[in-house]
């Protein structure tokens, strides 16, 4: 049951006043992360809650805005120590003037700044594991930390909750799992005008008799852009386009290596880097088949279920949270990491599904991400968390009730 802010009900945190949760977040730039916040934001504002995200700002505050959340920029990107203690007063300052009654903190660096305000106010503390953290040194263990010391703790699958659990002593009274979500209006294949898949293929050239090949991702090294280069090099049959769609990291070199690698395999026709997307369920769309080849566990990895709510075939690498998020077999292929041998055969197969095996596949996979993976799931699991922290009396009341 997620409270509402009517008058004289159990929502009001404070006199006359409905509850505010405040999301801290390094910089709103395009990523999950930042999808995941800027969705929390708008399930708050529509239950009746004020919500407020302080950030370093990005291209998603706009989106903060739209859904009747209030954003604040504070210098939350950096990491330096002195950084980091200036934005506990900033941060205790914005939670005194706007009344927050729990602080989220979805980042490290920014993390630290929110648990000391949180402290300082005395507010409820939430944190989001979104990925493991490596500690490869006492001191990085230290700092990854503060990711364990909310009255909540919330991974977004059951693989970074067991890393919780095992690396950073999460109790199992502190954690939850809430997978990330896909809002399955906007990734709807029958709500896709087809002047949107007209303008994004004439944009990108696309070649009408052969099939879409698509890897969404950054152009980074472990998102196995080069496995696919080296699995399609594998493939006798070749009569089909690949796509790389992502944004360049800060390495233009990388982009060069890939654009060598393709060019030394003879793939130059085959393969096309288009760059980042604004329109990405037009894009799948037009993918006859979406991989995501991480050669490092992904915590989570929205594009296989934006792939799947679209109805498409989905390749994933056998690791992290894919192995939740695809069902082996029914919904897409899992290959081993960095074995572009067995991304080969598992290119092949989806290549060569019939109609009619399309058809039921898709099915299957948008049955699939609805019942376990809608945004409005997350959501309400989200707020949920928050009523445990603010409303234990009525938490404490639907858990008896449940149970009898």
């Amino acid at each position: 049951m997620i409270a509402t802010a009517e008058p004289n009900t159990a929502a009001s945190a404070g006199p006359g006043r409905p509850p505010a949760v405040l999301q801290v977040i390094p910089a709103l730039a395009a990523g999950g992360v930042e999808r995941g916040t800027v969705e929390i934001a708008a399930a708050l504002v529509r239950a009746g809650w004020r919500s407020v995200v302080a950030s370093s700002g990005g291209p998603m505050v706009r989106e903060i805005e739209r859904a009747g959340a209030e954003h604040v920029i504070l210098p939350l990107a950096g990491k330096g120590p002195l950084n980091i203690y200036r934005n506990i007063g900033r941060l205790a300052a914005l939670i005194e003037a706007r009344e927050i009654d729990v602080v989220h903190a979805r980042s490290r660096a920014p993390a630290w700044s929110a648990y000391r305000a949180a402290q300082r106010t005395g507010r409820h503390f939430v944190t989001t594991f979104h990925n493991i953290y490596g500690g490869e040194t006492r001191l990085k263990r230290l700092y990854n930390s503060v990711m364990a010391k909310g009255e909540r703790v919330i991974a977004i699958s059951d693989f970074v909750g067991a890393h919780a659990r095992k690396v950073y002593g999460v109790s199992p009274e502190q954690l939850r799992i809430i997978p990330r979500g896909v809002d399955l209006d906007r990734f709807d294949p029958e709500s896709i005008a087809p002047p949107r898949l007209i303008a994004l293929a004439a944009d990108w050239r696309l070649q009408d008799d052969k099939p879409v090949v698509m890897l969404p991702g950054r152009l980074t090294r472990w998102k196995g852009h080069v496995d696919l280069i080296d699995a399609v090099s594998l493939m006798a049959d070749r009569n089909f386009q690949v796509l790389f769609v992502g944004p360049e990291e800060q390495k233009p070199h990388f982009r060069d290596e890939l654009v060598q690698r393709i060019h030394a395999r003879g793939l130059s026709s085959v393969f096309h880097i288009v760059g980042a997307c604004r329109d990405m369920p037009a894009a799948f769309m037009l993918a006859d088949v979406v991989i995501s080849a991480s050669s490092r566990p992904e915590g989570f990895g929205r594009v296989t279920i934006e792939a799947q709510a679209m109805g498409r075939p989905v390749i994933a690498t056998d690791h992290g949270g894919s192995r939740e998020t695809v069902r082996a077999g029914e919904t897409g292929w899992l290959v081993p990491p960095n074995d572009p041998k067995s991304l080969a055969r598992a290119l092949g197969e989806a290549l060569s599904l019939g109609s009619a095996e399309r058809l039921a596949l898709a099915a299957r996979a948008r049955g699939w991400v609805a019942q376990r993976y809608d945004t409005r799931l997350m959501c309400d699991a989200t707020l949920s968390v928050y009523e445990e922290l603010l409303f234990p009396q009525l938490a404490s009341a639907e858990m008896t009730s449940a149970v009898a």
